[in-house]
């Protein structure tokens, strides 16, 4: 059992398991420790941008795996490459914690001593034993971050609370009865990102006055804070029904889809007037956007002006971009200075990845074989992503967490692993 009486060896400030290096400084968070006890993106994604950072993040994990552990896509060896990437860089300790000796472990890790330790971020449902008052009796300067749905503790995921702050009803084709469900888990990741600004904020005012935090983020109430503070809500709120569908044209200014002539097709869009006017120059239409300006009595340098005429525009450009190849057309808009992009399948990305062009993803070796693309920090510390991580396996870490962190023998790592309140993980 471990308990306030068991042996403890002083902090240490591993890293291992994060990110070694970003570019060739000391990782900005080289020294933090997180537990983390989390599945599914948010949380997950919490940990993983912190340790890119340099944090060691140990997840706490049920042996056999959570719910999200073989999620697809998986790979053909069987590996999970969503578990995997969204882990990556983090040491992964499995516990059993129905049993009282493995709930004790988790305890111990968490409130473990040390000026760097005492964090934990988490989405866990009905444990008390982990709740914020039963881990700050024993550590009462604990950074405790947990991740839920809605606020008042019902359950919810992205797509559910997507649904209830209403973008599936102005998302997809003008003439579509039925909403449309996005595919890109969005507020999850942002979540994901606030887990970090979150726990960075507490362990800054926790320097500074010496006090522990007990933080909630819902994800309803990110969802909600998103629509809200892009004034959609006001918007409603004023109109006093929902904005109408418009397909790919961008909401509020001028921005839409165009096929070339070998079928290709690019995303054109003008929010500024400096954009209009390359796009103009570029297709020579700039007199016949000034005669439709005199007759429609409309100024086209004013972004709600190109919005109400969107149809009209994009029937004036949509010759240009059939009379041409896309090599052509990506040539003259990126002379021209236009704002767009080209449509990309995902194997298309593989394939630029595969030539070099994409700094940001990597390739990782995957536990059961074959590897995974993944990618490093976004953020670019003196110019460099910095490292990945290396893929995480169930339960790899557990004895070397064990020993650094509570000062458990060999033998007592041992009798918990014979007795299954451990998984074997790195004693293999």
């Amino acid at each position: 059992m471990v308990g306030p009486g068991t042996r403890q060896r002083p902090a240490t400030t591993s890293t291992k398991g994060s990110c070694a290096r970003i570019g060739a400084m000391t990782p900005p968070l080289a020294g933090l420790h997180v537990v983390e006890c989390a599945s599914f993106v948010a949380g997950p994604t919490g940990g993983m941008t912190l340790a890119q950072l340099g944090a060691d993040v140990i997840r706490i994990d049920p042996l056999g795996g959570g719910p999200d552990h073989e999620r697809w896509p998986v790979a053909a060896s069987g590996s999970s490459y969503y578990w995997s990437s969204l882990n990556k860089g983090k040491r992964s300790v499995a516990v059993d914690m129905r049993a009282d000796e493995g709930r004790e472990l988790v305890l111990a890790l968490v409130t473990a001593p040390g000026a760097d330790r005492g964090v934990l971020v988490d989405n866990v449902v009905g444990r008390r034993w982990m709740s914020y008052d039963a881990l700050a009796a024993r550590r009462p300067d604990l950074i405790h971050l947990r991740v839920q749905g809605h606020a008042d503790g019902r359950p919810a995921v992205d797509y559910t609370v997507n649904a209830e702050v209403g973008l599936p009803g102005i998302t997809g084709p003008e003439e579509g009865g039925a909403p449309v469900n996005h595919v890109l888990p969005a507020w999850d990741l942002i979540t994901g990102l606030s887990v970090s600004t979150g726990v960075l904020a507490a362990l800054h005012d926790r320097n500074r006055t010496g006090r522990g935090a007990r933080i909630e983020l819902a994800l309803a109430d990110v969802a909600l804070a998103g629509v809200a503070n892009l004034g959609w809500l006001s918007e409603a709120a004023e109109r006093g029904s929902e904005r109408p569908r418009h397909g790919n044209h961008v909401y509020g200014s001028f921005g839409v889809d165009f096929a070339c002539r070998d079928g290709e097709r690019v995303m054109v869009v003008a929010l500024t007037e400096g954009q209009w006017a390359a796009l103009c120059a570029v297709t020579g239409t700039r007199e016949v956007f000034d005669a439709l300006e005199v007759a429609l009595d409309a100024d086209l340098t004013r972004e709600s002006d190109r919005y109400r005429l969107r149809e009209t525009i994009a029937a004036i450009l949509r010759p240009w971009f059939l009379a041409r190849d896309f090599p052509q057309v990506r040539e003259e808009l990126d002379a021209a200075r236009v704002l767009w992009g080209s449509y990309r399948g995902m194997t298309d990305v593989v394939a630029a990845h595969r030539r070099g062009t994409h700094p940001v993803l990597a390739d990782v070796a995957l536990p059961g074989g074959g590897q995974a693309i993944t990618a490093r920090s976004p953020l670019r510390w003196n110019g460099e992503h910095g490292e990945p991580g290396r893929a995480p396996q169930l339960g790899r870490d557990t004895a070397r967490v064990l020993a650094e962190v509570l000062g458990l023998s060999d033998a007592e790592i041992g009798r918990l692993a014979g007795a299954g309140v451990i998984g074997a993980g790195d004693r293999a």
